[in-house]
């Protein structure tokens, strides 16, 4: 449908069944309602749909000669294309020319496929509400509904070639393949496999023995390394599996002639996506069309791994979109020629969210954020950063001012012992450097440091004649990609206070955070295990002064008694009684009926920490229940055989249902979120 789904997630408790498994949930949030319309009651003319509550409240024009993301298909006869866009979907002549609105509505509709006897077309739909497979009569423009699903996603579908089943992509985070009949019905599944096995985009062979589909193991993942994807394919007379690639960049999409002889798929290669074609009777490959457009591997692919593309009737060109427009692809490898098409349509669109905010036209603004504050050391002033320039200000009643005129970043402030100037960290440009103002203003800021460096951390000795710092590759920090850097060659280093030549203390390693205690001769740092430590002016004599140990944050632990969770009433405890430390947290297991779960909200609530609960369910139906019962969270585990997959299908569907990623007879891995 066109409007926002607002998704909520969360890291929480785990929940163990007599099949195992760390509940994690996704839970959408949906606007119930439509507000008032500023026309007149019924002024809008749109489409009616039984099962859509959803009543467009305005259209926009749309009128283009270019698309994104846009799926396509051929008639039998090689006289029509049928496309899809802005979630409706067009045809027009193949030669291209002015396209026809097919459907229009509300409803997201793609992929359209037509039949093999060129009568109808298969489309994907929300228009009952959810993703669903369609058909529209060509001649009747009647739509039929195949599937009555009410929670799946449907990748894509595919006709086999006699024209009497449909073998589509039916799942949520993890998608199998399904076959149904062209009237509609059950279905049944095809495509098996390990139950982390997704596969999507379906093909399926001229002979219609064969069916061609992408394939990755889990649903997507963060980072993702190559390769994601890769062809497999389903006998549908043994109905055994064969994996027939092994790319780097991966392999998807595949998409088969007609005469039985070619079959393309896309791939990465470098830094962008292509298309390959391959000789099935041979096997021999080459590009058919570098670079296209991008592709959905790291993502969940909701609409395919790329969009979909058909070959022509004759089995010389493919048709593909990427760019923008509409491509005819020769097989013998000459040039591809492009497809205009023109749309010029009306879109319905639900009531417009437009929130107007006042912007005041003054000579100044409210700052809403303040970094780097420290107070002087008689506290009477307060150094501080506004939008990455340095202030100062009485302490706690004054209006800040600026320090120096600099029109570049200013950060991280330190005060001399005397309150008399402060020393800050600047970049601009490329360049780093370590400055020092006069509080009063008196004098004009000076740089401090001869050599170049990223700068960072500054701090006076108490003394007042030294400033420790870290100092860091400039070019390190350059190259770097992402928002860290590579910090492995940082040193902590020392310069006086008057500028001049920097000194190495010692390689910085795990440790950060220079300051200092009452102690002139030695500098106090903390380290990554928690560690209060202190080192000589030379590096050497590292010493332990603290040791902060435990996982229990501020906050968390008033859930918490003794290092353990406060435990529900209807809950028993597993564990033995031993208490924590204060700011420890010991592994917990409590357990509870299903019963009693599913009559407490309180338990589906999420507990940060090592605690886990075991639900004792008194049969399937109830194991079914508590799972879909499940809130809040990211990854669900499951630890189970093949035999019980298979014998508790719902169950494990109702698990997919409820999470972000399914992971089965394994443990997820930490997230930082």
């Amino acid at each position: 449908m066109r409007f926002v789904k607002l998704i909520s997630t969360g890291l929480g408790a785990a929940l163990v069944t007599s099949l195992l498994f760390a509940k994690d949930v996704y839970t959408p949030f949906f606007i119930d309602h439509v507000t008032a319309d500023s026309t007149k009651k019924d002024s809008v003319t749109y489409e009616k749909f039984k099962d859509l509550p959803l009543k467009p409240a305005r259209k926009i024009k749309l009128v283009t000669t270019e698309g994104t993301w846009t799926s396509l298909d051929i008639s039998p006869d090689g006289k029509t294309i049928a496309f899809d866009m802005m979630g409706d979907i067009f045809t027009m002549p193949a030669t291209g020319g002015v396209a026809t609105q097919l459907t229009k509505g509300l409803p997201i509709e793609t992929h359209p496929r037509f039949s093999p006897d060129g009568k109808r077309i298969l489309f994907t739909s929300d228009r009952s509400g959810s993703d669903n497979l369609w058909s529209i009569d060509m001649e009747k423009q009647d739509t039929l509904q195949l599937t009555k699903e009410t929670n799946m996603d449907f990748p894509s579908a595919a006709w086999t070639p006699d024209g009497e089943y449909i073998v589509y992509a039916k799942g949520r985070r993890i998608p199998k393949i399904f076959m149904i009949h062209k009237n509609g019905g059950g279905g049944t599944q095809l495509v098996e496999g390990p139950p982390n096995m997704k596969t999507i985009d379906p093909a399926v062979s001229a002979d219609g023995r064969y069916v061609y589909y992408s394939m990755r193991n889990g649903s997507w993942n963060y980072n993702a390394q190559l390769p994601q994807y890769e062809i497999g394919v389903y006998d549908r007379e043994n109905a055994k599996l064969n994996t027939i690639t092994s790319r780097y960049g991966s392999a998807f999409t595949p998409v088969l002639s007609k005469d039985g002889k070619w079959m393309v798929y896309g791939t990465r290669f470098e830094d962008k996506t292509g298309l390959v074609i391959r000789n099935l009777a041979n096997g021999d490959e080459k590009w058919l069309a570098y670079p296209v457009q991008r592709d959905e591997q790291e993502s969940i692919a909701p609409m395919g791994v790329l969009p979909g593309m058909c070959f022509t009737p004759d089995s010389k060109a493919l048709l593909a979109s990427y760019g923008g427009k509409i491509h005819s692809i020769p097989v013998n490898g000459s040039a591809a020629t492009e497809i205009p098409f023109s749309v010029n349509a009306d879109l319905e669109l639900g009531e417009k969210l437009e929130f107007k905010y006042p912007v005041s036209d003054t000579s100044h603004a409210l700052a809403n954020q303040i970094r780097d504050a420290v107070p002087s050391p008689d506290g009477k002033m307060l150094a501080l950063t506004i939008l990455n320039r340095l202030y100062i200000m009485d302490y706690p009643n004054g209006s800040p001012k600026r320090v120096t005129t600099n029109n570049f970043i200013e950060a991280q402030p330190t005060w001399s012992p005397d309150g008399k100037s402060l020393v800050f960290t600047s970049w601009s440009a490329g360049v780093s450097n370590l400055y020092k103002a006069d509080v009063a203003g008196k004098a004009k800021p000076i740089v401090l440091n001869k050599t170049a460096g990223l700068f960072q951390f500054p701090v006076f000795n108490k003394a007042g004649d030294r400033i420790v710092f870290v100092k860091s590759s400039l070019q390190n920090f350059k190259d770097a990609i992402g928002p860290r850097y590579n910090d492995s060659e940082d040193d902590l280093c020392w310069m006086p206070a008057t500028g001049g030549a920097i000194t190495t203390i010692d390689r910085l390693g795990n440790r950060f955070n220079p300051h200092f205690g009452k102690e002139t001769e030695r500098i106090y740092l903390n380290n990554s295990a928690g560690n209060l430590i202190s080192i000589k002016w030379d590096g050497t004599d590292e010493k332990i002064h603290a040791k902060i140990t435990g996982i229990i944050t501020y906050g968390t632990s008033i859930a918490y008694s003794k290092g353990k969770p406060v435990l529900n009433d209807c809950l028993l405890q597993e564990t033995d009684e031993t208490d924590a430390k204060e700011n420890q947290g010991l592994p917990t297991i409590a357990s509870a009926t299903g019963q009693a779960f599913l009559n407490n909200p309180v338990l589906h609530q999420e507990v940060f920490g090592p605690y886990s609960i075991v639900i004792r369910c008194k049969d399937k139906n109830e194991m079914i229940e508590v799972a879909k019962n499940l809130e809040g969270q990211l990854t669900a585990t499951l630890m189970a055989t093949e035999n019980d997959i298979r014998n508790n299908d719902e169950f494990v569907e109702a698990v997919k249902n409820i999470c972000g990623r399914f992971i089965l007879n394994n443990v997820p891995t930490g997230v930082e979120v």
